[in-house]
């Protein structure tokens, strides 16, 4: 009976560090992807909140002077793009240019 009694305390025990283990894991995991999803934002202006940002090395700031991106595109401080074929367009919120030029939306999570 007592070794019955050792064996099912055993078993618990183990149970108990192969959950915690699988938690630390997880949480290991999951802090992990949250450092490339930060990293994944990359360089470029966006519209928010009807003012325009520019982001660099990770640092989101005031956009402070009109920019030309690598393809030609220009885009100035109060949202205004000039397409690199001459067409002209205004960004709304969660519009992001990147600097080679194309558009994105930013997902509201990110915002």
């Amino acid at each position: 009976m007592k070794k019955i009694l050792i064996a099912c305390f055993a078993l618990a025990l183990s149970c108990s560090a192969m959950a915690e283990n699988k938690m630390q894991t997880d949480t290991g995991m999951h802090k992990k992807m949250m450092m490339k999803s930060k990293m994944k934002m990359k360089d470029g202006v966006m519209m928010k909140d009807g003012k325009m940002m520019m982001m660099k090395g990770g640092k989101t700031m005031m956009m402070d002077k009109d920019m030309t991106m690598s393809n030609g595109t220009m885009v100035m401080m109060d949202g205004s793009v000039k397409m690199k074929d001459g067409k002209m367009m205004k960004m709304k919120d969660g519009d992001m240019m990147m600097m080679n030029g194309k558009m994105k939306k930013m997902p509201m999570s990110k915002m």
